[in-house]
């Protein structure tokens, strides 16, 4: 598992001013800590090591370590606010972990596998990635940073189920915890769709106008030769 920590400290002047004026100064970005047994708390965390992080994906599954003014809480990112036009995060929102507690956290799933997988290689067939993440539960000790997805063994025509993932040991799926019904597909191997090309199209077109030209009515040419005699 990744090793983050941000730093940073309280933040005393509240309301929308007071976050717009944080932002300005381009130091800090407004957030919250909210969750376990303590009142939720305003805090300011630094920038540039907190962009720096957000741009990595096991950020976002991740445990992470918050010093503020020196007090250290282990949270989790639970939403991040963006700027609708610009590359901004306006403000961001952790949740506090309790480590006897099991808390559910979206996680990554990485496919491997792809270079010696049948369907692909001897089948010619296509992976088409039908889940990128799955929401699972556990105690924080035992969040996985990502779960690999094998298509190694998979043939054409061939679908992977969340049941068929493996899990490590104390992580389980929230959607297999509601029954099979929510067992959904990840992943699968089916034959490629055949688009049209541009060559394709051209010959098409040539063809649809030669059979136009053949299809003209005989009249055309027999009403020439009558004005011809005429003349």
């Amino acid at each position: 598992m990744s090793d983050y920590t941000l730093t940073g400290n309280v933040r005393h002047d509240l309301g929308k001013g007071a976050s717009r004026r944080l932002r300005r100064a381009n130091l800090q970005v407004p957030a919250i800590i909210y969750g376990g047994t303590k009142a939720p708390q305003a805090i300011a965390i630094d920038k540039t090591i907190f962009y720096k992080s957000i741009d990595e994906e096991a950020f976002f599954s991740s445990l992470i370590t918050l010093d503020i003014d020196g007090q250290k809480e282990q949270v989790v990112v639970r939403d991040l606010q963006r700027h609708p036009h610009k590359p901004l995060v306006t403000h961001a929102d952790f949740l506090r972990v309790d480590a006897a507690q099991e808390l559910t956290m979206n996680v990554p799933l990485h496919v491997i596998g792809e270079e010696d997988c049948r369907g692909i290689k001897e089948q010619d067939g296509v992976l088409h990635i039908l889940a990128t993440d799955i929401e699972v539960s556990c105690l924080p000790k035992h969040l996985p940073e990502y779960l690999e997805v094998d298509i190694s063994d998979l043939e054409l025509g061939d679908t992977l189920h969340i049941s068929d993932l493996k899990l490590p040991e104390g992580v389980t799926s929230v959607a297999l915890s509601h029954g099979e019904d929510h067992d959904a597909g990840v992943v699968s191997i089916t034959h490629p769709t055949r688009g049209t090309t541009e060559g394709d199209e051209e010959e098409e077109q040539a063809a649809e106008a030669g059979e136009s030209a053949s299809e003209e009515p005989e009249s055309d040419s027999s009403e020439g030769d009558e004005e011809n005699k005429g003349e």
